[in-house]
């Protein structure tokens, strides 16, 4: 099995981001299964709460989907909390198309009966919100808590050791934990960062709960979950639904749309 993992960062502009991320989920997948991971190498991915920059960076991303399908990866995972151009890949390709968003609430669900999402600022909240609204989890929702890191490359030193970033560092999982303890006393059962980079960090640092109150790294959710889809076409033929929301043009709107847009377009739909 292999998947290609999407980040919608690039991963120099968070320190070490990169290699903290990789033997995280490379640690979460199964044995036989081949886990790359990219980030962003034409966009910024350094501010993507700002919708015209998370619009430009998005096209990057499925062309990269678009591109694992075509070299054999059997899933595409998306790892940004704003899960970016999920339905379009879901429309445009075969292989199953995994947000970490939408994965990570449904995990959550399973874990208890309430979560909180701890945001990184206040401008990046409501495109979360507007997923979990999507996503039909706003009842299970006791609250938003935003961290208040305004600008996100400020995120790096959470995953540095060096005795200049110490001090940063714990800043940053002290701005986590105060939230965190927000929405514990507002009724959360479970803690999701929301953000695969703070997901990453706390994981990283080796800080799972807050106060007894489990943190749910949904990267490691996302890779599990890929192979489950993955596991589940090879058993049934088909994971997801080409019907209505996800269907693509066919047959002879289909030979229009490809005169026009050219032959890449919808790979593996006939």
């Amino acid at each position: 099995m292999k998947l290609w993992y999407q980040s919608f960062s690039r991963f120099h502009a968070f320190g070490n981001y990169g290699e903290a991320l990789k033997p995280i989920i490379n640690a979460a997948a199964d044995p036989g299964t081949t886990l790359d991971a990219h980030d962003l190498k034409k966009g910024g991915g350094i501010a993507d709460q700002f919708r015209y920059l998370e619009y430009l960076d998005v096209g990057e991303v499925i062309a990269n989907g678009i591109k694992a399908q075509n070299e054999g990866y059997d899933a595409f995972l998306l790892g940004n909390i704003a899960d970016p151009g999920i339905r379009e890949l879901r429309e445009a390709l075969t292989i199953p198309v995994l947000g970490l968003c939408e994965t990570t609430l449904s995990i959550a669900c399973m874990m208890g009966v309430t979560f909180s999402l701890i945001t990184v600022n206040e401008k990046f909240t409501p495109r979360v919100l507007e997923n979990v609204h999507r996503y039909g989890f706003t009842g299970r929702m006791t609250s938003w808590e935003p961290m208040g890191i305004t600008h996100l490359p400020n995120l790096a030193p959470g995953f540095s050791n060096a005795p200049e970033h110490v001090a940063a560092r714990e800043a940053i999982f002290e701005s986590f934990r105060e939230a965190s303890r927000k929405a514990i006393a507002k009724g959360a059962e479970v803690l999701i960062p929301a953000g695969g980079v703070v997901m990453a960090m706390l994981t990283h640092a080796g800080i799972h709960d807050v106060d007894g109150v489990p943190i749910l790294d949904g990267t490691v959710a996302l890779v599990k979950m890929g192979e489950t889809a993955v596991k589940l076409q090879k058993i049934s033929g088909n994971f997801v639904s080409k019907r209505l929301n996800y269907a693509p043009p066919r047959g002879a709107m289909l030979k229009e749309i490809r005169a026009v847009y050219g032959a890449h377009v919808y790979p593996g739909i006939e």
